[in-house]
């Protein structure tokens, strides 16, 4: 099947889905290994690319800024075409499954939910807790895989419920057995982000993660955080040990074969 046609139906079809969503076709070139289509509202962006040389079609999603597209794209779905080989039917087979990411009840509930990125134009950051999470696969690599099976499961990502489950049990290990090259690594981690993230990741970096540490750790890692992050940790010893209000429980997404099966039946 042409490439171009196939790449045509499952986007117009997307479209069409789209349009009852309020998103508009925004026009877009792509350049010789991709061929792109891309979709937006006020505050999201969805995008539906083929890359020629992997063969694959792709759709994917990011926020919107008032400049455009923030260009943080996160994939919904990876689909094989083969043009030699595959036909309508596999490219109906994609559409259905791009629809089914866009017009879900969490698809729907995102474009509810998620706000316009603005310019930094105050002390605070625009890094997320997302963006804090990767910065920890340096030190433990395992968190990699974590994380692509948070984001795979849950929309949007759960900073909180991850970071208690997933980072702080390895900080703790991990400051138990630190040198002082190690606590400043941490501390420099820690600090920079804290200076560069949103109201959500200040609040993990101090509450979550600072208040979590073993008692022996405070003074060495206190001695190379900023002077901005010792402040907000100091303020933020009076919630240690209490009970903070939890995130609410948020669906999980349906996995591909999932999603397979129900268009089958």
């Amino acid at each position: 099947m042409d490439i171009k046609t196939a790449f045509n139906s499952i986007s117009d079809k997307v479209e069409g889905a789209l349009l009852a969503q309020g998103f508009s076709k925004q026009k877009v070139s792509g350049n010789d290994n991709e061929m792109v289509s891309l979709f937006t509202s006020d505050t999201v962006a969805y995008s539906v690319v083929y890359f020629k040389d992997k063969m694959h079609m792709v759709m994917r999603q990011c926020a919107m800024t008032d400049e455009g597209p923030d260009n943080d794209w996160k994939t919904l779905a990876t689909w094989m075409f083969d043009p030699d080989n595959d036909t309508q039917k596999e490219a109906d087979s994609i559409a259905n499954d791009f629809i089914d990411n866009c017009t879900s009840t969490t698809a729907v509930k995102r474009l509810k939910t998620t706000k316009k990125k603005k310019k930094k134009d105050s002390d605070e950051g625009n890094a997320d807790p997302l963006f804090l999470a990767k910065r920890f696969v340096t030190f433990f690599p395992a968190l990699k895989e974590e994380i692509k099976q948070e984001e795979d499961c849950y929309y949007p990502f759960r900073g909180v419920t991850f970071t208690r489950a997933s980072i702080v049990p390895k900080l703790q290990d991990y400051v138990k057995r630190a040198d002082k090259k190690d606590m400043e690594k941490l501390a420099t981690l820690l600090s920079t982000q804290y200076g560069n993230g949103d109201a959500d990741t200040r609040s993990i970096i101090t509450i979550v993660i600072l208040n979590s540490l073993p008692e022996g750790s405070y003074e060495g890692l206190n001695e190379y955080l900023s002077d901005e992050l010792k402040t907000a940790w100091k303020a933020a010893l009076k919630f240690k040990g209490k009970t903070v209000k939890p995130e609410k429980p948020k669906k999980k997404k349906k996995t591909m074969v999932e999603r397979l099966q129900g268009m089958q039946k």
